[in-house]
């Protein structure tokens, strides 16, 4: 007997010994574990034997025996940042089982806005977990913890409930069901209903590489845009003849009316990308994305016009603080908010929003009128956003 041989033969009981015994009862009354000693015989290989061991298997459960399956009615849910969302996810057996089975299930998360100090693409594949459970036993992980849970609505139900939606959120979820030798899995995508916008720095245009991109997104109660969100702000018309960052690392920008200075007239419209570009030395504008919030964005009125720091003041005496700007582009786009006064917002840019276009207010589409990024001591008025009670408490 060669040493192949040798090893081959303790890799198979090694195999054998660590199944179900059901699972090894009835491999041994099929005769698949005399067939496997067979092949163990001639094999040459202990580390390809193991596996034609386990394919063999896994082959004899699928045809021979029971088949799992786990399925999803939606390939995408969307939700409002706040809300709760549930992500569906359920797993039967092919024939149906008369007891029930010890199961493990795994959720993980793709991150649509995945962000990494790091050049390269790669990293933006690693899937996050949420949440592992086994019976009654479950955890949750990282920024899931206590905000998710599985729904278990009914026997093989294992929907995902997440609570208390945030922007980051979004991505691609995978339920993943292990019995034994056999796992299978399905995707879910979740969005959240929002806008996207272009934001520059206070500096003028191309001032921003990636991480001050998303950092800006940030601080404006936003993220970065992913491709498929900043594609769908191009369908309901968004045109935009600057450069920007997006969440995946592309530079791209949205045009709905070919001209010569926005990529030439012989294009046809669409998003214009440059593609992956050198996230620390490359400089662009940046397309964020906003989500509807809980709290109120509101024009304090009975107020003389007011610098900079009077408006923050005002806001805060007021109960409130001043708005920024992904509060206000959400109340436009999702609220219907319609102000024709220019007011100051918290990085220092005046806008007003407009659902109605009329005379004196701007061009003739909806949108968000930008003032810039005019001097501090300069008077508007002031947008002001109040935290629901309960957030207020944190």
């Amino acid at each position: 007997m060669s040493i192949w041989t040798k090893l081959s033969e303790e890799s198979l009981q090694c195999l054998l010994e660590s199944l179900p015994p059901r699972i090894k009862a009835v491999l041994k009354e099929k005769g698949v574990q005399g067939i496997l000693s067979k092949v163990a015989g001639v094999c040459t290989c202990a580390v390809l034997f193991l596996v034609l061991c386990i394919n063999i298997i896994r082959a004899f459960i699928y045809f021979n025996g029971i088949r799992l399956l786990v399925e999803s009615p939606q390939s995408s849910v969307s939700g409002t940042r706040g809300s709760s969302v549930t992500l569906p996810c359920k797993y039967r057996y092919e024939p149906e089982l008369t007891a029930p089975r010890r199961t493990r299930v795994k959720w993980t998360w793709l991150p649509a806005n995945a962000i990494t100090t790091a050049v390269s693409s790669d990293a933006f594949t690693t899937e996050t977990e949420v949440m592992v459970a086994m019976g009654n036993r479950h955890r949750s992980y990282g920024g899931f913890r206590g905000r998710v849970r599985l729904r278990r609505s009914a026997p093989g139900d294992m929907s995902l409930v997440i609570n208390e939606l945030q922007l980051n959120d979004t991505g691609r979820y995978r339920c993943e069901v292990i019995d034994g030798l056999e796992d299978e899995s399905v995707t879910v995508e979740l969005e959240l209903k929002g806008v996207v916008f272009p934001y520059y720095s206070k500096k003028g245009r191309y001032h921003f590489n990636f991480f001050a991109a998303h950092q800006a997104c940030q601080d404006q109660e936003a993220t970065l845009a992913t491709v498929e969100q900043l594609f769908s702000a191009w369908e309901e018309g968004l045109d935009w003849c600057n450069a920007g960052w997006l969440a995946d690392g592309t530079v791209q920008y949205p045009i709905t009316v070919a001209r010569h200075s926005c990529g030439g007239e012989d294009l046809a419209p669409g998003l214009r990308s440059y593609g992956q570009r050198h996230r620390f030395l490359n400089l662009y504008d940046a397309f964020c994305f906003s989500a509807s919030t809980k709290g109120n964005v509101y024009f304090l009125r009975d107020q003389k016009k007011l610098n900079f720091t009077q408006a923050v003041q005002a806001c805060v005496r007021d109960g409130s603080q001043i708005a920024k700007v992904g509060h206000l582009y959400a109340a436009w786009k999702l609220a219907g908010f319609d102000r024709c006064d220019a007011g100051w917002l918290a990085d220092g840019s005046v806008r007003y929003p407009i659902t109605k276009a009329r005379l004196n207010c701007g061009p003739p589409q909806p949108g968000v009128r930008s003032f810039g990024f005019p001097p501090l001591h300069r008077k508007f008025g002031v947008y002001c956003y109040r935290q629901p009670f309960s957030e207020n408490k944190k």
